[in-house]
């Protein structure tokens, strides 16, 4: 597999915001989303083998583990033979996916965070891909202005979402009305910036 960088840091988004995790990082990505803060895992990275990566993350310390890219599922058979590993030894993964690769097949082994593109990145995920959200796993909306919001808006009305949903805002825009709305408009998401741009770390 093609991995970008292995690295110990806090998780910054998601469910399990603040918790101590071992970051697999693969390269390569199909989209590119106008503020994407990962750009350098679009390209390049080094060829491991999945004892290499087990390895490397075995040295890292710690259970928790995220696979993230660029978009970790373009290398999908790769991902779930790490993934059975990983559940031998009694790891617990979550997968960061962009919502625009079915993600099924890791499901009993990880849970999923979908990011659903908004109209500010440039993309579009898979909405079909919603309905396989389930309770263990998240939906994670990235906005930037009003437009996001009201497209986040959109979606979480006509789509059912069984997993817990959240809205962070884009590095650098204004989170306080980002808030005001969520707030105003009585979102069922959970407002969160990100915790690793505000430590200034990973």
């Amino acid at each position: 597999m093609i991995v970008s960088e292995i690295f110990r840091s806090l998780q910054g988004e998601g469910k399990n915001q603040g918790r101590p995790c071992t970051f697999v990082r693969l390269a390569g990505c199909n989209l590119r989303c106008a503020w994407c803060d990962t750009s350098y895992a679009r390209e390049g990275g080094t060829e491991m083998s999945v004892i290499e990566v087990l390895d490397r993350v075995w040295l890292q310390n710690g259970k928790q583990i995220c696979i993230t890219g660029g978009e970790p599922l373009l290398q999908q058979e790769e991902v779930l033979e790490l993934l059975k590993k990983f559940s031998l030894h009694g790891y617990t993964v979550e997968i960061e996916t962009n919502g625009t690769r079915d993600f099924r097949r890791m499901q009993p082994y990880a849970s999923i965070c979908m990011d659903v593109k908004c109209p500010s990145s440039g993309e579009k995920s898979d909405l079909s891909l919603l309905s396989f959200i389930t309770p263990r796993d998240c939906v994670k909306f990235v906005v930037a202005d009003e437009d996001d919001l009201l497209y986040a808006q959109a979606v979480m009305s006509r789509c059912e979402i069984r997993g817990e949903v959240f809205i962070s805002p884009v590095e650098g825009s204004d989170y306080r009305a980002i808030a005001d709305y969520v707030v105003k408009e009585n979102l069922p998401a959970r407002f969160q910036l990100q915790l690793h741009k505000i430590l200034g770390v990973k």
